[in-house]
């Protein structure tokens, strides 16, 4: 009895460890996601979103679980050259805007007929972006899983593995919900578009200071 008590309490203990965890690394991708939905039309669809989202979150998780193996783990600075991706993103949209003001309505028209599987969806160009964002952001998850992991029993690490990529499901419908919210959604409508192409750089910005990224290319700069 005592055993099995025991046995309870470290479930519960892990279970708890993995739903704080993955909350604390994963609050800006909420707002991220947020901004990704408030904006679907015919040719970025909300599977995208989804799709991206777990592919961009497979891959974080994938590379800290070397740190259980005790493989080679991709230093974080190099992660974090992901971060020019948004920063491109955010620039491609920007200009975008400026020069085709009413451009948006006509792709939207013009993709209306179109027809994505959802094989197509996980290999599309909207996914792998969305993927990108979500793995680009990822330092934070990548410093703290991978000793986590590297700590864990193997039991604990199914428990850990379950809750997280649960949880990234109820992140996208949560995403999803907020975005819909009559105030959210108004503000998202009104503003969210022109916010996007500035939150898309400045999140780039940050994780290639966070990462250790900037200092990586100024000495590669100064090389030169």
């Amino acid at each position: 009895m005592p055993g099995a008590r025991r046995e309870l309490i470290s479930i519960f203990s892990a279970v708890i460890t993995g739903i704080v965890t993955f909350a604390a690394t994963n609050v800006d991708d909420l707002f991220i996601l947020m901004l990704f939905f408030s904006q679907p039309d015919a040719a970025f669809r909300r599977r995208h979103i989804v799709a991206g989202q777990y592919l961009g979150f497979a891959a974080l998780v994938a590379i800290s679980l070397l740190g259980f193996f005790g493989s080679f783990i991709l230093p974080r600075a190099w992660i974090g050259l992901l971060g020019l991706f948004p920063i491109a993103m955010g620039v491609k949209k920007l200009l975008y805007r400026i020069e085709n003001p009413c451009q948006a309505e006509l792709d939207k028209a013009r993709h209306e007929s179109s027809k994505l599987s959802i094989l197509s969806s996980l290999f599309s160009r909207q996914t792998l972006g969305v993927a990108a964002v979500t793995f680009a952001n990822g330092g934070d998850n990548l410093g703290i899983y991978t000793p986590l992991f590297a700590s864990s029993s193997i039991f604990h690490l199914g428990i850990f593995l379950f809750i997280f990529f649960a949880l990234a499901g109820v992140w996208c419908y949560a995403g999803f919900l907020l975005s819909r919210h009559p105030i959210i959604a108004e503000i998202f409508s009104r503003y969210g578009r022109l916010l996007v192409p500035f939150v898309l750089i400045g999140l780039g910005i940050f994780i290639l200071m966070e990462s250790g990224a900037a200092t990586l290319m100024s000495g590669w700069i100064r090389s030169f």
